[in-house]
């Protein structure tokens, strides 16, 4: 199985500044465009659910998902955020994994970052809407 590492960590990049005023860190500088395109593969719009666990399936094309974290933005080179919700919930180097979830309706967004964790501009994301019963 993949490995991720928990959405405590989630909002710390490399290279990160905090503006005055603001709790939240900040990318460095403007924000390349992605040549990546992304897509939810699973779940699928309005699947059910059963149980606590969802398998993940999100299809790259265009981009390679890399371990490493760096400031050296490349357009085709990043990792995939996975938030419920809202809420990040796994900064994944992998295209498949396993998320717990609770019984209700739930917004999933899969998300290609660059290699500091912040989004590329224009956002390379996916959301989907699913049950879990």
């Amino acid at each position: 199985m993949i490995a991720f590492v928990a959405a405590a960590t989630a909002a710390v990049g490399c290279g990160n500044r905090t503006p005055a005023g603001s709790s939240a860190p900040q990318p460095a500088g403007p924000r390349p465009a992605s040549t990546a395109t992304l897509a939810i593969v699973s779940p699928i719009p309005g699947q059910h659910i059963s149980g606590s666990t969802l398998h993940v399936s999100i299809r790259l094309t265009g981009g390679t998902i890399i371990p490493q974290t760096s400031t050296d933005l490349q357009p085709d080179k990043g990792h995939i955020h996975l938030s419920l919700d809202g809420k990040v919930v796994s900064m994944a180097y992998g295209v498949e994994q396993d998320v717990a979830v609770a019984p209700g309706t739930h917004l999933l967004t899969a998300e290609f970052v660059a290699t500091d964790h912040f989004p590329f501009n224009p956002r390379v994301l996916k959301t989907v809407t699913f049950d879990v019963q």
